[in-house]
């Protein structure tokens, strides 16, 4: 690092739950405003453009006090702000460009900031392929479970559609698919959320229980009970204030990271027959 560049990570703080902030206080001697009020304009500036793109101040301004030690020894307590990274990134977008802190400012939050969104977006697909390939292989529990109480595969379609439709507001898997906008051809779980992923992994793994308590008997029973779950399930999230599964929209395919995930199992040479990839090659499983 270039010994100019003033040292941003120097002055990051975390916060119980791991959440990095800095302090506005701390940031302006760094960005080379000797005086408060003239720095508070650039944080006002930057709150203005922040609630221009749609954002909360509250997630990237949060006002917050700091105590100083004044002269005489005593302590006081000034107001200060808690800023978020991007909350520092548009401060530094806003600041004086007579300033060379300010430029420096500018490229390392602007670069940091996009090494965070990149780094989040790549936990949360990983998040969602670990709950794809779960559904996968609880949906395979699911068909055992229902040809123990007579449901044949050819009629293991109708069965996940009594789930889905109590689940999704009376659509079958060709209704929701229609409803978001997903290609005919294409998978409806390739498609999902890790919400919404959770949501049916829930309901699945709810009803292959129930079928395996006893109690259930033929194709009509077994479509019942899967019903049942269904609506359960819906009313759940309705309950706690939840957004509809046919109302969550439709995420890009992840088509893509199931095939690497797929050759990447193969490679390790696991035994065929207990994979959730031989569930998606299957796929009656699979809707």
């Amino acid at each position: 690092m270039n010994t100019h560049t003033p040292d941003f990570d120097s002055i990051k703080h975390l916060s119980p739950y791991g959440t990095e902030y800095w302090s506005a206080r701390e940031l302006a001697p760094l960005l080379g405003y000797t005086k408060w009020e003239r720095f508070l304009g650039a944080i006002q500036r930057a709150i203005t453009a922040s609630e221009q793109v749609g954002q909360r101040t509250s997630d990237h301004f949060p006002s917050a006090g700091k105590m100083v030690m004044l002269g005489s020894g005593s302590q006081r307590e000034v107001p200060d702000y808690l800023l978020s990274r991007f909350g520092c990134y548009l401060i530094a977008q806003n600041g004086d460009p007579r300033k060379p802190a300010i430029a420096a400012a500018q490229v390392y939050f602007a670069v940091a900031t996009r090494t965070n969104e990149l780094a989040q977006l790549r936990e949360q697909q990983d998040q969602r392929l670990h709950l794809r390939v779960r559904v996968a292989d609880n949906n395979r529990t699911l068909a055992a479970a229902a040809a123990e109480v007579g449901v044949l595969s050819p009629s293991f379609g109708i069965f996940q559609n009594a789930g889905y439709r109590t689940l999704y507001g009376g659509l079958d898997v060709q209704g929701i698919k229609a409803h978001k906008g997903i290609g005919e051809r294409e998978e409806l779980l390739d498609r999902m959320s890790a919400e919404e992923l959770a949501a049916n992994d829930f309901r699945i793994t709810q009803t292959a229980a129930r079928l395996r308590q006893g109690g259930v008997q033929g194709p009509t029973q077994a479509m019942e009970t899967h019903a049942q779950v269904g609506q359960t399930v819906r009313r759940a999230i309705e309950e706690i204030g939840g957004q509809m599964p046919e109302d969550l929209p439709a995420e890009p395919t992840i088509k893509p990271l199931l095939e690497a995930h797929r050759r990447q199992r193969k490679k390790l040479a696991l035994p065929p027959g207990n994979s959730a990839e031989d569930t998606l090659q299957q796929g009656s499983f699979d809707l």
